[in-house]
């Protein structure tokens, strides 16, 4: 089939570059030429595992192309796929504008009966703002052409976008047209092949059910963060009650781990924008609220575990960082928990010495050069000279550490895990003054 792809983003590129792997023949648009002239070298602007390899191998054989064309990409493609940014807007809820402009721009070109997909973290309603927005170009270039607009939403998780895309766990296809669901299913094929994970219902339900997703997984999150918090209090150890609750197979495992507070292009902005959308309709979304402001808390944990350390005199003191992004296997620091730590700790005095195995450039294009951050080439190099060890992201290299190593380079032995990735009883052992989350 040809598609076309609005947004070289993570979504779209992602999207994008597996559809073209199944064979598909896929136009990937941008309003970026620079962004677009890299990619045609192979130069991929976010890292995510396996994404270099598939982009410049389905470019190679001339299944993935990308341009600043739009006029060429609209043409092309029999779907059209909208996976552009839906930013927070000042008040938390999300910018269509970006959308709504391809939807515009879809319209002005089309000449032949497409299918819009909405791939886009969108809320609720936005099909139907996408469907007036091209019939009312339509109706100005006076063409009565038939279209679909379907919401499709994403289900990937970074630093495992290729393999989510790739082996999918359920596709939502929200529309009612029959037409457009052969369509879609055949467009999914080679995705749906093991057992029927295609899941269609009406377009706000679509909508709604992404949205539903992401803040469900955000309140285990907050939830666990919580119990945690009440664990320290009560002289319990969470990665006990962890256990005992995740063996439950109406809890499950999954994101019931506690830590610095979740981040991310996501879950952040996705409860931010369902509280919005509540709002709008005159509902108090109060699970939600309190998700989101024991988030905001959590992310202060870490810093008030050093600073309590310290009994508040951080002046001068020098804090090694493992872990800039806000979760192992990207570069992203987009709401990152370390983010709330560093700028707490430089607000109080203190310098940062930070390693991350991917997340550094990212880290001195958001904070440039600064007297108080190094930004270190190795985690055993940001220990030197430095008082006390901060974990924030659990890479896989973080979680077997030289031991005698880090006692013997820092000022004194004290390690604050926002991860919970060592037992406290071995670390006391080891001599090392340990502080968990929750333990």
């Amino acid at each position: 089939m040809n598609v076309t792809v609005f947004g070289t983003g993570y979504v779209g590129l992602v999207q994008g570059a597996v559809l073209a792997d199944v064979g598909h023949n896929v136009v990937c648009v941008d309003v970026d030429a620079e962004k677009v002239a890299r990619l045609e070298q192979g130069v991929i602007p976010i890292y995510e595992p396996g994404l270099e390899a598939l982009v410049k191998e389905n470019y190679a054989a001339g299944r993935l192309t990308f341009t600043t064309q739009a006029e060429e990409g609209v043409k092309h493609g029999e779907v059209q796929f909208i996976a552009v940014g839906t930013p927070s807007d000042e008040d938390g809820s999300a910018d269509l504008k970006y959308v709504l402009k391809v939807a515009e721009t879809i319209a002005t070109h089309i000449e032949k009966p497409v299918v819009i997909v909405n791939k886009s973290t969108v809320p609720v309603g936005t099909a139907d703002k996408v469907t007036a927005v091209v019939e009312e170009v339509l109706a100005k270039r006076q063409t009565n052409l038939s279209f679909d607009v379907v919401s499709n939403p994403e289900f990937l998780k970074e630093g495992s976008a290729v393999a989510d895309c790739k082996k999918p766990d359920r596709i939502i296809i929200g529309t009612t047209n029959d037409a457009t669901i052969d369509i879609m299913r055949e467009l999914y094929a080679p995705f749906n092949r093991n057992h029927d994970k295609i899941i269609t219902m009406d377009v706000r339900s679509a909508e709604l059910t992404k949205y539903a997703a992401n803040c469900m997984l955000a309140t285990k999150i907050s939830f666990m963060n919580e119990m945690a918090n009440l664990a320290e209090r009560l002289d319990a150890d969470i990665e006990m009650v962890r256990q005992g609750i995740g063996s439950d197979p109406r809890i499950g495992y999954h994101f019931i781990y506690p830590g610095a507070g979740y981040g991310g292009s996501c879950f952040p902005k996705d409860v931010q924008a369902l509280i919005r959308t509540a709002e709008s309709i005159a509902f108090d979304a109060k699970v939600l609220k309190a998700v989101e402001e024991r988030n905001q808390l959590q992310k202060n944990t870490l810093f008030e575990k050093i600073n309590r350390h310290f009994d508040g005199a951080l002046e001068g003191k020098v804090v090694a960082l493992w872990g800039l992004a806000f979760k192992p296997n990207t570069d992203d620091m987009r709401e990152a928990p370390s983010r709330v730590v560093m700028e707490s700790l430089w607000q109080a005095g203190a310098k940062v010495q930070a390693y991350d195995p991917e997340a550094m450039e990212e880290a001195q294009r958001i904070y440039g050069h600064r007297d108080d951050l190094t930004l270190c080439g190795t985690k055993e190099g940001a220990l030197k000279n430095a008082d006390i060890l901060v974990i924030v992201t659990d890479w896989q290299s973080f979680k077997a550490p030289d031991f005698e190593l880090i006692k013997a380079t820092l000022s004194q032995p004290v390690i604050v895990d926002g991860r919970n990735l060592f037992d406290p009883k071995r670390m006391l052992k080891r001599g090392i003054t340990y502080y968990g989350v929750g333990r």
